[in-house]
């Protein structure tokens, strides 16, 4: 082999080198940014917005909403994840996200997550309103300062970070102009009682990381799961008559409804089988029955709301 052949493969090499490693970067801060979370917070900013827009949905003064609002998002996660380097590596199911594995710094995490909420917060600030912006700005504050450090001082910390988590539809409601009302806490009220089963089904299958890693739940798994159940299946049979208030608000008609009484009926009796039966089985069972029924509900929500106000 020449010395020029052998030059132009370390060229070739160092450049596919290069780009390895930049698509794995750039990978690192997908994974980071958890585009689950960015998914359902879309749909539930854009139902809050669709709904607030009785007459005219302004679909571009939408998009940037939900552009600004996802990069705080982003930022509300990179953050929390910087703060809770330890505890990451501590438990198996965070160990090897980026920053817990040391892929990424804390100071180059740090870095971008408030160079992500400061794009977030112009974007909104410029392009949306200040309502928007304010409750923007105060849901990530939330999230990453009372809820992040509560995680391991106090059980208060699951409906503390409850609050952030049911906010998207409130702040598309705000994007489109609307003023906050009892329709507005309709969806928040949703989001809110939603997030217990789901989350302590999370907690159950993780429950050895949680206890190695000291965060507190409410409420502990420290009887067997017995209280975390119990818990559970109360706000599942909240949620069954909090998800038929989009329909007394007048938001929606009859086919919501109906499908609201179904899907939160599935899900208290997939709560109810968690609670008599607390295996890890039941529990991604519940887990998954609960990423199904917040995204359908909003869906059939918005379809419903805009096949409406089409017949006038």
């Amino acid at each position: 082999m020449s010395v020029a052949t052998s030059s132009q493969t370390a060229v070739v090499n160092q450049n596919n080198a290069g780009v390895t490693s930049l698509t794995g970067r750039v990978a690192d801060y997908v994974e980071m940014c958890r585009p689950r979370i960015a998914l359902m917070t879309t749909i539930a900013v854009s139902t809050g917005f669709v709904l607030a827009s009785p007459v005219v949905i302004h679909w571009t003064v939408l998009a940037v909403a939900i552009v600004g609002i996802l990069q705080l998002v982003a930022a509300s996660s990179i953050l929390n994840q910087v703060l809770e380097v330890g505890t990451d590596a501590r438990m198996e199911r965070t160990s090897d996200r980026p920053l817990a594995s040391g892929r990424i710094s804390r100071i180059e995490g740090g870095s971008v997550g408030l160079a992500l909420a400061a794009s977030g917060t112009s974007a909104l600030w410029w392009f949306s309103n200040p309502a928007t912006t304010l409750a923007g700005v105060g849901t990530m504050l939330l999230y990453v300062a009372a809820y992040t450090p509560l995680k391991t001082r106090s059980s208060l910390c699951t409906t503390v970070g409850a609050i952030p988590g049911a906010m998207p539809p409130i702040l598309g409601w705000l994007a489109a102009g609307g003023a906050v009302g009892s329709g507005a806490w309709a969806l928040f009220a949703l989001l809110f009682t939603w997030q217990f089963p789901h989350f302590l089904a999370i907690g159950w299958i993780y429950r050895d990381d949680y206890s190695r890693s000291g965060l507190k739940m409410l409420p502990s798994f420290t009887d067997d799961g017995r209280r975390a159940g119990i818990v559970a299946v109360i706000y599942a049979a909240a949620f069954i008559p909090i998800s038929l208030l989009p329909s007394y608000e007048g938001l929606t008609g009859r086919l919501y409804f109906i499908i609201a009484l179904i899907l939160s009926g599935l899900y208290f009796l997939s709560t109810v089988r968690f609670a008599l039966d607390r295996t890890t089985r039941r529990g991604h069972s519940l887990l998954l029955i609960s990423l199904m029924v917040l995204p359908l509900l909003l869906l059939v929500m918005v379809a419903e709301f805009l096949y409406l106000t089409a017949l006038g």
